[in-house]
């Protein structure tokens, strides 16, 4: 019966050393800002009140209106639905926000689709794909990064991300330590199972 101990050793190390690796990679991609020239900058929705962004939402519209004003892309596209009784979804809060910010109308799409990343990701592809665009820069947090890549590219985007260095959600090193461990966890229940989770601000 050794070689059943083996086996079970060697199966909680692979799982380790998976887990293991899985959080470095979320770790390094929250460290990389990529923001080529592409068709369009999209803001992953988080939580909005009455149409008014959240912090966590407003610090990542702030970082998408600095990529535009930049040049990265020609329009930003807002993505996110709506909790039941919103009277105003995600999309529509964060678009009208930058509105405010400057940003001229025909530099705004509001995708208004979407309950957690994987939605709106397939949500956002069908609206560039449809108008000939296939190239995004991801507004997120860091930790969210690698899994909205993930999801975009699986949705048939070419995408990159930059994410906001702002916000709550890079506060102290216990949030983001947090935030990895959440992630990592998200990620590998996507890799595995292909579904996504609604959940907390940059875990759905």
């Amino acid at each position: 019966m050794a070689w059943v101990g083996r086996v079970v050793g060697a199966v909680l190390t692979a799982a380790v050393l998976l887990v293991a690796s899985t959080g470095l990679a979320i770790w390094w991609t929250a460290r990389q800002d990529a923001r080529p020239e592409s068709d369009a900058i999209v803001v992953l929705g988080s939580a909005q009140y009455n149409g008014v962004p959240s912090s966590i939402f407003e610090a990542r519209l702030e970082h998408a209106l600095r990529l535009y004003e930049d040049g990265v892309a020609p329009v930003v596209v807002t993505v996110g639905g709506k909790a039941a009784g919103d009277a105003f979804t995600e999309a529509e809060a964060g678009r009208d926000y930058l509105a405010q910010a400057g940003v001229p109308a025909d530099g705004l799409l509001a995708v208004p689709e979407g309950v957690d990343t994987l939605e709106s990701m397939r949500a956002v592809a069908t609206e560039l794909t449809d108008r000939g665009w296939s190239s995004a820069v991801l507004v997120t947090d860091p930790w969210h990064a690698m899994r909205a890549e993930r999801m975009a590219e699986d949705a048939g985007l070419a995408a990159t991300s930059s994410p906001t260095r702002q916000g709550p959600a890079v506060q102290t090193r216990a949030t983001q330590f947090r935030y990895i461990l959440r992630e990592t966890a998200a990620y590998l229940l996507y890799r595995g199972t292909g579904e996504s989770i609604a959940g907390a601000p940059g875990i759905g």
